[in-house]
Protein backbone atom coordinates (compact mmCIF):
# COMPACT_ATOMS: atom_id res chain seq x y z
CA UNK A 1 0.00 0.00 0.00
CA UNK A 2 1.23 3.44 -0.76
CA UNK A 3 0.23 6.78 1.02
CA UNK A 4 1.43 10.29 1.58
CA UNK A 5 -0.01 12.51 4.20
CA UNK A 6 -1.29 16.14 3.80
CA UNK A 7 -0.13 18.66 6.07
CA UNK A 8 -1.26 22.36 6.73
CA UNK A 9 1.52 24.02 8.32
CA UNK A 10 0.41 26.70 10.45
CA UNK A 11 3.87 28.57 11.36
CA UNK A 12 5.90 28.59 8.40
CA UNK A 13 9.06 30.23 9.91
CA UNK A 14 9.53 27.47 12.46
CA UNK A 15 8.10 24.43 10.10
CA UNK A 16 5.38 23.78 12.34
CA UNK A 17 2.48 21.73 11.01
CA UNK A 18 -0.54 19.94 11.66
CA UNK A 19 -1.31 16.55 9.44
CA UNK A 20 -4.93 17.41 8.03
CA UNK A 21 -5.22 14.48 5.43
CA UNK A 22 -4.04 11.16 3.67
CA UNK A 23 -3.48 9.82 0.16
CA UNK A 24 -4.05 6.49 -0.27
CA UNK A 25 -3.50 4.30 -3.45
CA UNK A 26 -5.63 1.41 -2.46
CA UNK A 27 -7.32 -0.92 -4.57
CA UNK A 28 -6.03 0.04 -7.79
CA UNK A 29 -7.16 3.94 -6.82
CA UNK A 30 -6.10 7.15 -5.45
CA UNK A 31 -8.55 8.15 -2.17
CA UNK A 32 -7.99 11.64 -0.28
CA UNK A 33 -9.21 11.82 3.35
CA UNK A 34 -8.92 14.46 5.35
CA UNK A 35 -10.09 15.78 8.73
CA UNK A 36 -12.85 18.16 8.85
CA UNK A 37 -12.64 18.69 12.63
CA UNK A 38 -8.89 19.38 12.19
CA UNK A 39 -9.62 21.87 9.49
CA UNK A 40 -12.20 23.27 11.79
CA UNK A 41 -9.85 23.84 14.25
CA UNK A 42 -7.18 25.83 11.89
CA UNK A 43 -10.16 28.55 11.53
CA UNK A 44 -8.68 29.45 14.46
CA UNK A 45 -4.92 29.50 13.74
CA UNK A 46 -5.13 30.68 10.37
CA UNK A 47 -5.94 34.03 9.03
CA UNK A 48 -9.62 34.07 7.41
CA UNK A 49 -8.20 34.59 3.57
CA UNK A 50 -5.41 31.21 4.45
CA UNK A 51 -8.46 28.79 6.16
CA UNK A 52 -10.60 29.82 3.33
CA UNK A 53 -7.40 29.29 0.53
CA UNK A 54 -6.97 25.82 2.94
CA UNK A 55 -10.08 24.38 2.59
CA UNK A 56 -10.93 25.32 -0.98
CA UNK A 57 -7.63 23.11 -1.95
CA UNK A 58 -9.03 20.48 0.11
CA UNK A 59 -11.76 20.12 -1.47
CA UNK A 60 -10.31 20.57 -4.95
CA UNK A 61 -7.10 17.21 -3.77
CA UNK A 62 -10.62 14.97 -2.63
CA UNK A 63 -12.20 15.57 -5.73
CA UNK A 64 -9.42 15.84 -8.28
CA UNK A 65 -6.05 13.87 -7.35
CA UNK A 66 -6.88 10.83 -9.56
CA UNK A 67 -2.98 9.58 -10.12
CA UNK A 68 0.04 8.98 -8.82
CA UNK A 69 1.92 11.34 -11.13
CA UNK A 70 -0.81 14.22 -9.52
CA UNK A 71 0.57 13.02 -6.04
CA UNK A 72 4.22 13.42 -7.06
CA UNK A 73 3.55 17.02 -8.51
CA UNK A 74 2.06 18.06 -4.74
CA UNK A 75 4.47 16.80 -3.01
CA UNK A 76 7.33 18.95 -5.53
CA UNK A 77 5.55 21.64 -5.56
CA UNK A 78 3.48 22.46 -1.96
CA UNK A 79 2.59 25.87 -1.07
CA UNK A 80 3.37 27.74 2.28
CA UNK A 81 0.11 26.83 3.59
CA UNK A 82 -0.54 23.24 2.35
CA UNK A 83 2.05 20.43 1.83
CA UNK A 84 2.42 16.82 0.68
CA UNK A 85 4.45 14.18 1.86
CA UNK A 86 6.46 11.98 -0.70
CA UNK A 87 4.50 8.21 -1.10
CA UNK A 88 5.89 5.76 1.22
CA UNK A 89 5.36 2.40 0.88
CA UNK A 90 3.84 0.36 3.89
CA UNK A 91 3.81 -3.34 3.67
CA UNK A 92 0.19 -4.10 4.56
CA UNK A 93 -2.81 -5.37 2.18
CA UNK A 94 -4.37 -3.08 0.56
CA UNK A 95 -7.49 -2.49 1.68
CA UNK A 96 -9.91 -0.10 2.75
CA UNK A 97 -9.97 -1.23 6.28
CA UNK A 98 -6.03 -0.61 6.49
CA UNK A 99 -6.58 2.97 4.49
CA UNK A 100 -8.90 3.24 7.70
CA UNK A 101 -6.00 2.31 10.23
CA UNK A 102 -3.60 4.86 8.55
CA UNK A 103 -5.65 7.44 8.75
CA UNK A 104 -6.36 6.68 12.66
CA UNK A 105 -2.73 6.29 13.14
CA UNK A 106 -1.54 9.37 10.85
CA UNK A 107 -4.16 12.00 11.05
CA UNK A 108 -6.88 11.53 13.25
CA UNK A 109 -7.75 9.66 16.40
CA UNK A 110 -11.31 9.59 17.59
CA UNK A 111 -9.90 8.78 20.95
CA UNK A 112 -11.25 11.30 23.66
CA UNK A 113 -8.26 13.61 24.95
CA UNK A 114 -7.33 13.31 28.99
CA UNK A 115 -6.27 16.34 30.47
Amino acid sequence: MRYSIVYIVTRPEIQERLSIGLIVLTEGRIEVKTSLKKLKATEHLLSAKEYKFVARTLGEMRNNIKTEQAVDYLTRYSNNLITVSPMQTIDIEDTKKNMEWLYRNYVYSPTKATT
